[in-house]
């Protein structure tokens, strides 16, 4: 068994250059919604700022956000740029090593110990042609849960039309899920399984059946019927798979809708920012991300995403994997600043059937 309980070494803000920085610079927001020209952008990892010779870890951090001294709590907050008020004193400045008063400190977790063994085979290139080792992911998933650690899984309908329904459902059911995210599609195929047997009109074996085509409409409207996707479980109109443990379960679950969606079915958020808000709330709150087939909210999700948490007063880092059958998928990802993700090239059926027959095994 790996230990993924990894500690975390602060600064040294002794060191001659912390702790002969000056304070941070800092500019108010001109107007609502609008930075100083000389805003720093911050990044997704541990981020201390100086002011009044006092170091402060930035809460609630993310990429691509502004920073912001918040009076009312003493202390500084990312925040995304629409929500900066007029006045809001916003940190200024492009260094990020320390010597003007802002540190974006990526080392914490390079303890030099046998942990590390865990925490580096996360940090290996995706490859199809690189083994995977899928026992040590089902431990990693099987010990955030018993350290009552809070996961998303971010799903594509690839999940469902691939093959991995019937294992994504059982770790809904077995509790290693903590929220899902996904689009109005994910939800789409899994209910028209559950109504009609198929998913994009093809049955389990991948045969087109006769009038499959209207199935996922047909899926839409029965639920709509029922007033949303909770209302369709407890009526027992739905019956099984991923929406269906999710309801019954209580695991909470996103549905941040696109331009094309079909329907869309009841509770999809069709606005962005809505959503971006509400995913938040989550991201924020996570131990273990895992994302699966879906480059559009793995991508959305990473924006959101820390490399750290802080709980139990300590700092802790965020286990991300993404898994896709492209390698071109994984690397946007990381080229758009999810850096710490563990890639997985394999399909999603592979993927989940593979964990969940190792989670099994395990007891």
């Amino acid at each position: 068994m790996y230990n993924f309980d990894l500690k975390y070494t602060p600064p040294d803000f002794t060191l001659p250059h912390l702790a002969g920085s000056h304070d941070v610079t800092m500019e108010p927001a001109p107007a609502d919604g609008l930075a100083p020209t000389a805003f720093y952008s911050s990044t997704n990892f541990p981020t201390y700022v100086k002011r009044e010779g006092k170091w402060y870890l930035a809460k609630k951090a993310r990429m691509d956000a502004l920073i912001v001294w918040e009076e009312k709590t003493s202390e500084f907050v990312c925040t995304e740029m629409r929500r900066v008020r007029a006045g809001q004193p916003v940190v200024t400045g492009k260094q990020e090593d320390g010597s003007t008063g802002l540190l974006a400190y990526d080392e914490g977790f390079n303890t030099g110990t046998t942990a590390d063994e865990a925490f580096t085979f996360m940090a290996s290139g995706a490859s199809r042609e690189r083994p995977i080792n899928y026992k040590r992911i089902a431990e990693l998933i099987a010990w955030d849960k018993a350290r009552n650690g809070r996961s998303i899984w971010v799903l594509g309908p690839a999940v469902v039309h691939a093959g991995a329904r019937d294992s994504m459902a059982w770790l809904i059911e077995n509790g290693y899920v903590g929220v899902v995210f996904g689009g109005n599609a994910v939800a789409v195929h899994d209910l028209e399984r559950s109504l009609y047997g198929t998913a994009l009109g093809m049955d389990i074996e991948g045969h087109t059946v006769v009038g499959g085509h209207r199935h996922h409409m047909d899926a839409i409207n029965t639920v709509r019927r029922a007033g949303s996707i909770a209302g369709a479980v407890g009526s027992g109109i739905i019956s099984s798979g991923i929406m269906y443990e999710l309801v019954t379960n209580g695991v909470p679950f996103l549905l941040a809708g696109s331009i094309r969606d079909d329907g869309p079915l009841p509770g999809v958020i069709t606005d962005t920012m809505e959503a971006q808000d509400k995913m938040r709330l989550f991201t924020q709150g996570a131990t273990l991300v895992v994302m699966l087939a879906t480059m559009l909210h793995s991508i959305a999700t990473g924006n959101m995403l820390p490399t750290f948490i802080e709980r139990n007063n300590k700092i802790e880092p965020v286990y991300t994997v993404v898994v896709d059958q492209e390698e071109m998928v994984i690397q946007k990802l990381a080229d758009r600043g999810t850096h710490q993700a563990f890639g997985v090239v394999r399909n999603a059926d592979d993927f989940l059937n593979r964990v969940v027959s190792e989670l099994s095994r395990e007891g």
